[in-house]
């Protein structure tokens, strides 16, 4: 039997599906109202005199467009743009309040003690096999 060409002539295609949300995006929804965007904030009317003063600045820094590569080039060797993105991702951090950085710190502490202990006593087990090994010879 042979396909039916209207089957064979259509080509399928594959449905993706939408990404599913991150932890992070998850609690931001859960906890904040949505903000509007950036340009939903600034309004025409309120934003007319900073806008015309932007292009006051950009009339202002026209003679001096020749230096935006050089000056680009050496923020990415100082890494001016690694600080710029370390600082945002920091600002996205939920920081843990104090109780639960006390009882962390408690635990790290305690695990810090018990793991030195341990090696204490395995150091002055094999210094003490090590000694009655060798003054044997």
């Amino acid at each position: 039997m042979a396909m039916a060409p209207e089957q064979s002539d259509q080509k399928k295609t594959r449905r993706l599906k939408a990404p599913s949300q991150t932890v992070r995006e998850q609690a931001e929804n859960q906890g904040k109202p949505k903000r509007p965007s950036r340009a939903r904030r600034v309004s025409s009317k309120a934003g007319g005199p900073v806008r015309k003063a932007g292009r006051g600045l950009k009339k202002v820094f026209r003679p001096f467009r020749f230096l935006r590569r050089p000056l680009r080039f050496l923020g990415k060797i100082l890494g001016f743009r690694y600080v710029a993105s370390s600082w945002r991702e920091l600002r996205q951090v939920t920081w843990p309040d104090r109780k639960t950085t006390a009882k962390l710190t408690g635990a790290v502490l305690i695990f810090s003690v018990v793991f030195g202990v341990i090696i204490a006593i395995v150091d002055f087990g094999l210094d003490k096999l090590f000694r009655l090994l060798l003054t044997q010879s």
